[in-house]
């Protein structure tokens, strides 16, 4: 596996060996030993699968310390953008965004720490989107930022007016506004 730092700090793109031949192909979607060794101590608990069709735009979603979760992003089926946001205010890159084209095609994968918001769009028909987290789902500490927000100016490569969101999501505050209790 290669491990490639992005330009948010300790946000780190996952491009895994691939071996193919006549009979398709195999890939190690996760070796523990691997990740602690790029510097990723996760210990994931909790997986979550979703199903979305083109335009749906899921996010901006997060949840505070001390439930805040990390995460490790693929597509098994279909194509999405997916986005992160430094949510932590001390951190060097605080309020900055990175976006990167996941998909069953590339099987490249999004390590997201705690501290972030995460969120994706779907350029394809459908997409199937799964999900490795470190923490349980916490309801009472779900946060959300507003997809839209001015200040973080986030192209979601789809066209705002087909795009699919939820009405919780419609709601959610600007980044500005937003509560975040990460260092």
């Amino acid at each position: 596996m290669n491990f490639i730092e992005t330009q948010v700090m300790d946000l780190i793109l996952v491009e895994p060996k691939i071996f193919e031949d006549q009979r398709g192909y195999f890939f190690e979607a996760f070796r523990e030993d691997c990740f602690k060794e790029a510097g990723i101590p996760s210990h994931f608990i909790q997986d979550n699968q979703s199903k979305s069709s083109f335009g749906v735009l899921r996010g901006l979603h997060y949840q505070l310390a001390p439930f805040a979760q990390a995460k490790l992003v693929r597509v098994l089926q279909g194509q999405i953008f997916d986005v992160a946001v430094d949510l932590r205010k001390n951190s060097k890159t605080f309020g900055q965004w990175f976006g990167v084209d996941l998909s069953e095609d590339n099987k490249k994968q999004l390590f997201i720490p705690k501290g972030f918001a995460h969120g994706f769009s779907v350029l394809s028909k459908i997409a199937i989107v799964l999900y490795k987290c470190d923490n349980i789902y916490n309801q009472a500490s779900e946060r959300g930022i507003f997809y839209a927000d001015k200040f973080l100016n986030i192209d979601w490569k789809i066209n705002p007016g087909e795009a699919v969101i939820s009405a919780k999501d419609k709601e959610n505050p600007i980044f500005e506004q937003a509560e975040m209790n990460f260092l």
